[in-house]
């Protein structure tokens, strides 16, 4: 029986519930490819974006975000750059966040266009309105449902249990309460064969912070071990903690670059133990390098070298383990003389990319990200203002400095093909400077509005 499809296999004919052999007539299914494809998918998504991912077939994943999501700038941000990464790799998806696994699994096939985030404690409410299909029931009984009236899940909620378990088995209950987040759900985290990995079980569950932090320095070192014996470095590490009542708690860090140093580690693993919610005990805490790549052995510095460059890397993984990954960045020049395309965000470890900045003409310490007009007064059309208005206030120019043209990229768009700015560095009556330009060549209206912009201030 055919059990989930594609947007080409719609095309082609193809039915959920369509028996395999009449679905094979109209396109070959293959099973075993499928199933090894979405675990590879499970396996990037675990690299990627949560240290607990697992394959949700026949054709899902189910990833807990819980802590993890921050370090991409947000659920919204996650769920969005997960679905434009499959979108760019040509795999049509949708993705849904909330409370429960069974709440995300139903708004992402039955809501989600193409991204949802439930906010924290609204997937109960919200599940209601979802229809029965979306529970995971085995078909034959959401027909039966269908025929005794039910349609949506608020109808089968309000319902008593009794006699719907003595018709249905104890399946539709435990479906209802894996919905509604009254029911755990433990994932089976998928682990690549070779994932470097440690682990330390524990004769009685443990609990306390200062505990957690002593094993997790334990794990550190030996996980440290094992990558400084096959020259690798950590650049992701994944502490997973196993508790007692069968959920996984979970903390992931980064790292700027590859890193093996003990201590550095440990206390950046050990500032988020804070939010490990141990329940009833934690029995397994497992330490994984989900992301490793080659680090080689660095030369102590002797007093007849240089002095070593400043290493700030250590910082920026504090910072990025804090506030995201996304959210810090430093400035590259790019090659472009267009003002705004002249600069983009990288990594801030990131290696240099060889460009640099021009420096035959002044450019402002202060860029706006985009342009703001003014209205300006010139005694000639290719000649800078005497006076400008900017955000309601008139400023009388002193001095000016210019033109310095800059031609558009007809590279690029056709409409740039004869498009042309001329900037000016003015400096008012109070002193303070300005850069400003003009939409066109002062003469032909061709090349430009010949309208007056303000696109950064000197500091």
């Amino acid at each position: 029986m055919v059990l989930a499809l594609d947007a080409a296999a719609q095309r082609a004919g193809l039915r959920v519930g369509m028996p395999a052999a009449k679905a094979q007539a109209l396109r070959d299914a293959e099973p075993a490819a499928d199933a090894e494809a979405l675990d590879r998918l499970a396996l990037w998504a675990l690299q990627r974006y949560a240290p607990v991912a697992a394959a949700d077939a026949p054709d899902g994943l189910v990833i807990d975000t819980t802590g993890t999501a921050h370090l991409h700038g947000g659920e919204d941000a996650l769920v969005k750059g997960m679905v434009d990464q499959l979108a760019a790799s040509g795999v049509a998806a949708r993705a849904a966040i909330a409370d429960s696994w069974g709440a995300a699994h139903a708004f992402a096939r039955y809501v989600a266009r193409p991204t949802l985030v439930v906010p924290a404690g609204d997937s109960v409410k919200a599940v209601l309105d979802l229809p029965i299909a979306s529970l995971r029931l085995p078909k034959n009984m959401v027909e039966e449902l269908r025929v005794l009236g039910f349609e949506r899940i608020a109808e089968l909620a309000a319902k008593p249990r009794a006699p719907l378990a003595l018709r249905f088995g104890p399946e539709l209950g435990r479906r209802l309460d894996q919905a509604m987040g009254c029911l755990s759900e433990p994932i089976n985290p998928v682990r690549p064969s070779a994932l470097i990995e440690v682990r330390r079980v524990f004769a009685e569950p443990i609990g306390a912070p200062e505990t957690i932090a002593r094993t997790t320095g334990k794990l550190v070192a030996q996980l440290c071990e094992m990558l400084e014996a096959k020259g690798l470095g950590a650049r992701r590490l994944d502490l997973l903690f196993h508790r007692v009542d069968n959920r996984i708690e979970a903390i992931r860090i980064g790292t700027a670059l590859p890193v093996r140093d003990v201590k550095r580690l440990t206390r950046l693993l050990c500032d988020k133990i804070e939010t490990v919610d141990p329940g009833f005990g934690i029995e397994i805490m497992r330490l994984a390098a989900t992301l490793a790549e080659p680090l080689a052995p660095k030369q102590t510095i002797s007093s007849l070298t240089e002095e070593p460059e400043a290493d700030v890397s250590s910082l920026i993984d504090t910072l990025a383990n804090r506030v995201g990954e996304q959210r810090l960045y430093r400035f590259a020049p790019v090659a472009s003389d267009v003002p705004e395309r002249s600069v983009q965000r990288i990594a801030p470890a990131a290696p240099n990319i060889g460009e640099a900045w021009q420096d035959h003409w002044p450019r402002p310490a202060r860029l706006l990200p985009t342009p703001e007009p003014i209205e300006t007064v010139a005694l000639l059309p290719d000649h800078p203002p005497v006076s400008f208005i900017w955000r309601g206030v008139r400023r009388r120019v002193k001095c000016a400095d210019g033109p310095e043209r800059v031609f558009g990229e007809w590279w690029k768009r056709d409409v740039e093909l004869i498009a042309v700015r001329d900037y000016f560095r003015i400096e008012d009556e109070a002193g303070e400077r300005f850069w400003i330009y003009r939409a066109g060549d002062g003469e032909d209206a061709a090349t430009g509005t010949h309208r007056w912009f303000l696109h950064g201030i000197f500091g």
